[in-house]
């Protein structure tokens, strides 16, 4: 297939995948605790990811120490703080999913990478200039208009939210760290490696056997999630994130149309205009980063001058 189909077909595959995916979160929390979800998605996630990891390696024969070489890292020390934190946003970010209105907690998700601009400022240096700064208050703004702390539809519980959004940013400035020497195959093994048993040691304090359809939203959830990372990935491997990102918005409608049907959630509009204003400020933002790293790539066989103002 022609990349310039593939590519929009895998990234709305995987938007449709990580919708679904906060579905069964959500039909899942309706019999389990939050860690307890947060455990059995890192655990099925995990399993699914397996064989995409390994399989390569074993068609080749690989010996088990060639499997061992395969996701060798030396940099554990850092995937061991990546993940607790990963973990913390995992768990605001379900959390939300559980309580808040579908629509509302994926909006407010969808405000990560305005946090992730900040942070590629204040944690790694990064110059941001007066474009991708008024698309970053455009995005609070965004933000404000979904939470409206000045009424009586404001509740803390938007606030969980919007830390998950926060935590989230943090980590996808860790992650990219950790791709100058590991591949991404390294990456999701040592993630799952930590995750499955750091989501475990609360769950247990909660812990009862799911039971019935849990375990059908539970085992889903993991892996669904996996194969939308594993679409993404390869969508934004062959496509130009500016184009693609954009897509990734349909995810939006799906989960309002569910928590309708499903859970009997109203339409706000003021959640559906605050998100398009996020959505609006992200995408920029996501153009930018391209443009930016396309000007990058172009003038790294010349003398290193700056690019233009972004």
């Amino acid at each position: 297939m022609n990349r310039n189909f593939q590519a929009p077909l895998l990234m709305l595959a995987s938007t449709v995948g990580f919708g679904l995916m906060a579905i069964t979160i959500r039909l899942a929390s309706k019999t389990e605790p939050t860690w307890e979800v947060a455990f059995f998605r890192n655990l099925f996630g995990g399993l699914a990811a397996l064989p995409v990891i390994f399989m390569p390696l074993l068609r080749q024969r690989a010996t088990p120490r060639e499997l061992a070489a395969g996701v060798k890292s030396n940099q554990l020390g850092r995937y061991f703080i990546r993940c607790l934190i990963g973990v913390v946003s995992m768990f605001c970010g379900f959390w939300a999913i559980a309580n808040l209105p579908l629509s509302q907690a994926i909006a407010l998700a969808y405000s990560s990478p305005i946090f992730a601009t900040i942070a590629a400022a204040l944690l790694l240096g990064e110059k941001v200039r007066a474009r991708r700064w008024m698309a970053v208050v455009i995005g609070f703004i965004g933000m404000l208009v979904i939470v409206r702390p000045w009424s009586h539809a404001f509740s803390i519980g938007a606030l969980v939210a919007i830390s998950a959004a926060v935590i989230t940013a943090i980590v996808a400035i860790q992650i990219k760290q950790l791709t100058k020497n590991d591949t991404p195959n390294t990456i999701v093994f040592w993630t799952y490696a930590f995750w499955i048993p750091m989501s475990l040691v609360p769950a247990l304090f909660v812990w009862h056997w799911p039971q019935g359809q849990a375990w059908i939203w539970l085992a889903a959830s993991g892996i669904l999630g996996t194969v939308g990372q594993l679409l993404w990935t390869r969508a934004l491997d062959i496509g130009d994130v500016s184009a693609l990102t954009p897509i990734s918005f349909v995810q939006l409608p799906i989960v309002t149309f569910a928590g309708w049907a499903l859970f009997g959630e109203s339409m706000d509009g003021w959640t559906l205009g605050g998100a398009a204003i996020i959505l609006s400020a992200t995408a920029y933002i996501s153009h930018r980063e391209a443009k930016l790293a396309r000007q990058n790539k172009s003038m790294q066989p010349s003398s290193g001058a700056e690019p233009g103002g972004n």
